[in-house]
């Protein structure tokens, strides 16, 4: 069985032409982009890297990591995005690559192909995001990186990022996620070790409503990323 909810897949489709809007629902994947794809390039090399990027929705990521000099694949479950992904990359001229395809069965197709697998703000978006991890670990090279980010499940991170961020500040559209299926990151840890891959790094992120800025660093009460590694193969 694909490990899809499709409620969670039509309300992004729904939203598929707002995809490359600065001020609509994706306002604030516009505004964290720039420093989600410093993070990874501060922590992979990228130049001329075989880049797979889970859930990449309309492709903000996606460009922005090709314009690193990645050769970068961009899967998705929501057609009308990846649409969205490709007319845009082709408008600016960026080479992405962009397939809908269930990354369990990319995993079963394409095994050990990434030197660099991403799949941020996509976990508390599916119904066993330990799947997610699984295959994400399958696709990457020996010795490459993986990159995931999502929202721990607690008090705080119910009030700030459900209620403040959705309800408050406007920040996303109401309904955009759902507390139960947020995830704490030692459940994310231990999908990672028990996918084989090593942890290497959990960082907060943290947004300053005063200064409407964005910072990594800190706790990981609400919004945080992980960054793993697959061990190189034995011998090597």
């Amino acid at each position: 069985m694909q490990n899809v909810d499709a409620a969670e897949i039509a309300k992004f489709a729904a939203r598929a032409q707002d995809w490359w809007n600065p001020s609509g629902a994706f306002k604030t994947l516009h505004e964290i982009n720039g420093l989600r794809a410093g993070y990874i390039a501060e922590r992979a090399e990228l130049e001329g890297a075989r880049v797979l990027d889970v859930g990449c929705g309309g492709g903000l990521l996606s460009e922005a990591l090709a314009e690193r000099g990645a050769a970068v694949l961009g899967v998705d479950l929501a057609p009308a995005s990846l649409d969205v992904a490709r007319s845009h990359a082709a408008e600016r001229g960026v080479a992405v690559e962009y397939r809908c395809v269930d990354v369990e069965a990319l995993a079963c197709e394409r095994p050990a192909s990434f030197e660099v697998v991403t799949c941020l703000e996509m976990l508390e978006h599916v119904p066993e995001p330990q799947r997610v991890i699984a295959a994400c670990a399958a696709l990457l090279a020996p010795g490459g990186a993986a990159f995931f980010s999502t929202i721990n499940r607690n008090p705080k991170s119910f009030a700030l990022a459900i209620v403040g961020a959705e309800y408050v500040l406007g920040l996303l559209p109401r309904g955009s996620h759902e507390y139960l299926k947020l995830v704490r990151p030692s459940e994310l840890a231990s999908w990672c070790r028990a996918a084989r891959l090593t942890v290497a790094e959990i960082t907060g992120l943290h947004f300053n409503p005063l200064l409407r800025s964005y910072s990594l660093g800190g706790n990981v009460d609400v919004n945080y990323f992980l960054h793993a590694r697959k061990p190189q193969a034995a011998g090597t």
